[in-house]
């Protein structure tokens, strides 16, 4: 099975990954578009999930919790963290578009422990990381310090030329403290749009060895292994990362072969 997913062409619905689709059991990950106007529910008895919006402005219900005026993005390169609400299982996620908006929808299994709620953007640190053409720009939006069963979201921006994820990292062993088991969606936007980016994703055996030019609106999947990303010259690269496994804590092992990037100047 090939780990990149493709858009569906003019349709609400721009992606869809599944457990089942993608033959894992943790993460789910689907993109959707909405005209102003339009709205789309969902409901899980055993996943939270976290609407993120991507750009444009939405109305949000979940529950009995309700919320106007979310997001406001024209662009995810727009120097601001998106609008996210976070859904428990057993909680009817209602949104409805003000204008044109993108919306992701992350899910993870959960147990129902949390309640509805908005997730400020001051909740959301943004970071700057790496040096020279390995500098990005993170935006944490659901962290392992912010209340969540299983989910772990972020977004990144990398500028032209640049590479991100780098040096490669993993992290698909259950060996916490050194490591933890978590797999892995990029949600890929590419500016401008017709551009394209490359990632890699590949194991120290190279059973998955897997070299993708990855397009507007891609997907691809990190069942495990390392997964580096590089931006050629003259494109932006924007990725949202959704990450679950069985323990909510992110730690990763860097590719020993790369690693001596982290002390060289």
């Amino acid at each position: 099975m090939s780990l990149l997913v493709k858009p569906t062409k003019n349709s609400q619905e721009i992606v869809n990954v599944t457990p089942k689709s993608a033959g894992w059991g943790y993460v789910s990950f689907a993109a959707y578009q909405l005209a102003p106007g339009e709205s789309i529910s969902f409901s899980e008895d055993a996943k939270e999930l976290c609407v993120l919006v991507l750009t444009g402005t939405v109305s949000v219900a979940a529950g009995h919790l309700a919320w106007e005026e979310i997001g406001g993005r024209k662009t995810v390169f727009d120097d601001a963290a998106p609008g996210a609400v976070y859904v428990p299982p057993n909680a009817t996620l209602t949104i409805k578009a003000k204008t044109a908006a993108e919306l992701a929808l992350a899910g993870a299994p959960a147990k129902g422990d949390l309640q509805p709620r908005l997730i400020e953007a001051s909740a959301m640190p943004r970071l700057t990381r790496g040096k020279g053409t390995n500098t990005r720009y993170v935006c944490e939006v659901l962290p392992e310090g912010q209340p969540a069963e299983s989910l772990l979201i972020f977004e990144v921006k990398t500028p032209s030329a640049h590479s991100s994820s780098y040096p490669p990292h993993k992290h698909d062993v259950d060996n916490l403290p050194a490591e933890s088991l978590l797999e892995e969606t990029y949600y890929h936007r590419i500016n401008p749009p017709q551009g394209f980016i490359f990632q890699r994703v590949y194991t120290d055996s190279r059973d998955i060895d897997e070299s993708m030019a990855v397009e507007d609106r891609d997907v691809v999947l990190v069942p495990r292994g390392y997964h580096p990303v590089v931006v050629p010259h003259g494109y932006q690269s924007y990725y949202l990362n959704v990450m679950a496994g069985p323990k909510r804590i992110w730690r990763f092992h860097n590719d020993p072969a790369h690693e001596w990037l982290l002390s060289a100047t």
